[in-house]
């Protein structure tokens, strides 16, 4: 019996390793009508996973229920489980808060408040009642570094958030993001507003952040898709059509839906 529940326990641990976050015959529903199907995916810890597919057809509501935003809608309602860290998150004993805490969310346009660059930063550690200045300030600097923007306004930190660019400005949520240190952050078409230069700067951060982050990105540019990600999955109808490595994925789909995506005959 104690070798039972020592390989049990074993098992739970890999488990967790092994899956950052796993859904489990997820069913998504508002009101009448269901917005994913059986919706089966892991995504492993520190590597980078891409929702693509046609508008509609799922991939920001599945995003959603990472952190439970979706709960703010009238009728919304879900079967299955969805499963961070081994843990049901629409368990009764959840804390959301912390939940929210724990898996960021980045928007696809930049949404600083109206505050100095310093006061975005520490925005989420202040309601979260952290008043020790010399921590805000560390936890401030380190984070402007982590997105590689410490040095464009390290000298204009009292300057409000809305006279940045509006790449930098994305950047700078990322940092709010990253302040409250979360371990999983999900970003729902972060580059669709800005230029191609910006978009590239998001594009290095993003590679670099999968060493301490968990990252799961809603795009619909193929090619991003395909330069970041480590892992993808196709999305049709409310339906994982097809998931798995970006490479095979792009190269060699087994599933003509998902070829005909790629390749651009619909969607």
């Amino acid at each position: 019996m104690d070798n039972q529940i020592e390989t049990d326990l074993l098992t739970d641990s890999e488990e967790r390793i092994k899956n950052k976050i796993k859904t489990d015959d997820l069913n998504v529903f508002y009101g009448n009508f269901q917005a994913l199907k059986n919706i089966n995916l892991k995504i492993k810890p520190n590597t980078v996973m891409a929702f693509i597919g046609p508008s509609g057809c799922g991939k920001s509501t599945l995003l959603r229920t990472f952190n439970r935003m979706n709960d703010y809608i009238e009728d919304f309602r879900i079967e299955g489980k969805i499963l961070i860290d081994n843990k049901d998150i629409y368990d009764k004993s959840t804390n959301i808060e912390l939940l929210r805490k724990q898996v960021g969310m980045v928007f696809q346009k930049p949404n600083p408040f109206p505050k100095s660059i310093y006061e975005n930063v520490v925005y989420g550690l202040k309601i979260q009642g952290i008043n020790d200045k010399h921590f805000l300030e560390e936890r401030a600097v380190k984070s402007l570094q982590q997105v590689v923007l410490w040095d464009e306004v390290k000298d204009s930190l009292k300057k409000n958030a809305y006279a940045l660019s509006g790449g930098q400005q994305q950047r700078l949520c990322i940092a709010r993001t990253l302040a409250v240190e979360p371990s999983v952050i999900l970003m729902d078409e972060p580059t669709s507003a800005l230029d191609p230069i910006s978009t590239s700067k998001i594009e290095d951060l993003i590679f670099e952040l999968k060493e301490k982050y968990t990252i799961v990105i809603v795009t619909h540019n193929m090619q991003q898709a395909a330069r970041i990600s480590d892992h993808t999955a196709f999305f049709y109808l409310g339906e994982v059509i097809e998931s798995g490595k970006t490479e095979q994925i792009f190269t060699s789909p087994k599933n003509m839906r998902t070829e005909n995506y790629i390749s651009g005959h619909f969607g």
